[in-house]
């Protein structure tokens, strides 16, 4: 007698959506992670520059180049706002896909835990069905002996 669960499918099902959930996440924060490779670019860009400025600062520079590299510096700190932002924005898309995969590996839990219980009850079932068949034939050869 071999145990068929009626609500494997779901079961499947419920670990596919687990399986897609932490692929969602893993993406996620991949993004992440380039956003913050980005941003780490972009601080080490302005700290290359800023010694570019007090470099060239040292030595006489015309106030055209001065206000251009300037120019360029506030450029590179509004690249960094926007960045920042960028990174805020993927750290809650990560914690929203973590919140997701949570829900859906309890989801998960609770149907294996529901297969578990009826394989135990399966299981359960047919030891009380060999021990009445092993019960019935040490009563039939019991009888057989006293007659």
């Amino acid at each position: 007698m071999n145990f068929r669960y009626s609500f494997q499918q779901i079961v499947n099902l419920k670990n596919n959506e687990r399986t897609q959930a932490e692929w969602v996440l893993s993406e996620a924060m991949g993004q992440l992670r380039t956003e913050e490779t980005n941003l780490y670019g972009l601080f080490e860009q302005k700290e290359s520059l800023q010694n570019e400025m007090t470099h060239v600062t040292s030595k006489s520079v015309s106030i055209s180049q001065m206000l251009t590299m300037q120019s360029y510096m506030n450029h590179v700190d509004q690249q960094i706002a926007r960045k920042h932002q960028d990174v805020k924005q993927a750290q809650h898309v990560v914690l929203k896909k973590q919140e997701h995969l949570s829900e859906r590996m309890i989801d998960e839990k609770v149907w294996s835990k529901a297969r578990e219980k009826a394989f135990n009850q399966f299981q359960s079932f047919v030891a009380k069905k060999e021990q009445d068949a092993l019960d019935e034939m040490a009563t039939n050869r019991f009888k057989r002996l006293t007659y």
